[in-house]
């Protein structure tokens, strides 16, 4: 099984990149070995539309024609469920043992997630009831997946 995140904005240079880069390479060098075929991210660029409704409607868009047919789609999302660490790794095990193609996680910009895009996904997280800065969402995404292959993997950095 592939995963990819889709979201919407870019990580520039800095302490966020640098961290999405080394949990997405942590987590290709033990998925492998679980069965994970890699870990993509896909950045899109923040809708130009005037008004929120378009912003949203547009970014849906792109992020939904990037999702391949058949791939398990999960939304990070503040009225997502708050689940733990052992439960996200279950979920990313079971579709991987029922040979789903992919598992596409999407990440809205500073307006959200479109109601379709939401309503489309199988599965809605959120990171807590705090609002969270996008960048940092997308961090703390790539950290639990990683996280998610070493309680797979039985590795102890998942110490919980």
């Amino acid at each position: 099984m592939r995963l990819a995140v889709i979201a919407i904005g870019h990580l520039k240079q800095g302490p966020e990149r640098e961290l999405a880069d080394r949990y997405r390479g942590r987590f290709n060098d033990i998925g492998r070995r679980l069965g994970f075929r890699g870990l993509d991210v896909h950045e899109i660029p923040e809708s130009r539309a005037r008004d929120a409704e378009q912003r949203i409607r547009a970014e849906a868009a792109a992020m939904l024609a990037l999702v391949p047919e058949g791939a398990a789609l999960v939304a990070l999302d503040e009225r997502g469920k708050n689940i733990d660490s052992a439960a996200f790794a279950d979920h990313l095990g079971r579709w991987r043992d029922e040979a789903v193609v992919s598992t596409v996680f999407v990440v809205g910009g500073a307006d959200g997630l479109s109601p379709e895009l939401r309503r489309k996904a199988g599965l809605s997280i959120a990171f807590g009831a705090a609002t969270w800065p996008h960048q940092i969402v997308r961090v703390m995404l790539l950290e639990q997946i990683y996280r998610a292959a070493t309680i797979l993997a039985g590795h102890p950095y998942h110490r919980g």
